[in-house]
């Protein structure tokens, strides 16, 4: 991944300013349209996986908006969205992998720590993205070559090269017996840092990684749209990031990582050791 050769050869045929700032509109229209719903409050909730991964009309309603956008602005390009699917996000070309909603539950709840994402990948690779928070209103994005930002401001990972001094941040699965599996995890990792956070969206976390706010972040079992976009800000910030599609065996199994380059080897190291890859 992240070759550069797919970029010198994407970035003669296509304009990366644009296709940043596509992601951009239509998450920015996307978080206008979440917010206003959850004012009007929630009235349509029902389950996926489990009681409590929680589909919303906010979610739906703002796929459907996306959808709509993408194919005003960018129409031969294919789609891959959390709530109705579509396009493998491995294909060969352009799709746009979108999260309507990252952090549904957070959303249901009033919480403000969620956010919309919107994600341009080439051959399978994130490409361009944008993930917009619609309480706040901060716009994060990037480009594959040409950095991150947060509401303009070029953003860089933390300075962190001690693990005991790291600031971690991590996420939990909606089934019981992987939250039990991933209590191990933290239970071998808390000794070892200098704190973890769970905040509830992976694509914000991501991003916070790319800020500064965390040292590093590692998530279990993550669905393409939950990092389509974050994992791209993250890296493109100076994190060292490791993604679910890398080599199955390099001993850390379905995990996301984004971690602060001095840290990142010794955080991959202990992951391993207290059997990140069991989980």
């Amino acid at each position: 991944m992240w070759s550069d050769g797919v970029v010198r050869s994407v970035e003669q045929a296509l304009d990366v300013s644009e296709l940043r700032r596509v992601a951009v509109t239509v998450a920015t229209e996307a978080a206008e349209l979440v917010r206003r719903v959850r004012e009007e409050a929630v009235t349509e909730v029902d389950t996926k996986s489990s009681e409590t991964d929680v589909v919303t009309a906010g979610d739906r309603a703002a796929e459907r908006l996306i959808r709509a956008r993408l194919a005003e602005l960018r129409p031969d390009d294919a789609v891959l969205g959390e709530e109705e699917g579509g396009a493998t996000a491995t294909a060969a070309g352009l799709c746009w992998v979108v999260d309507p909603i990252d952090g549904t539950v957070n959303y249901l709840y009033g919480y403000p720590w969620y956010a919309v994402s919107v994600a341009l990948w080439l051959d399978g690779e994130p490409f361009a993205g944008a993930v917009v928070e619609p309480v706040s209103g901060r716009v994060w994005s990037a480009a594959r070559g040409h950095g991150a930002e947060l509401d303009g401001h070029p953003l860089r990972v933390s300075a962190a090269r001690r693990l005991d001094l790291a600031l971690v941040g991590t996420g939990f699965s909606y089934s019981a017996q992987r939250r039990n599996r991933q209590a191990r995890v933290v239970d071998g990792l808390l000794g070892r840092v200098r704190d973890l956070r769970r905040a509830g969206s992976a694509a914000l976390d991501l991003c916070g990684v790319a800020a500064g706010w965390l040292d590093a972040y590692y998530e279990h079992g993550l669905s393409p749209w939950d990092w389509a976009a974050g994992a791209l800000v993250a890296r493109e910030a100076g994190a060292v990031v490791r993604l679910p599609t890398a080599d199955p065996a390099d001993g850390l199994g379905e995990a996301t990582v984004a971690a602060a380059p001095g840290i990142a080897d010794e955080l991959l190291v202990t992951l391993r050791e207290i059997g990140i890859a069991d989980v």
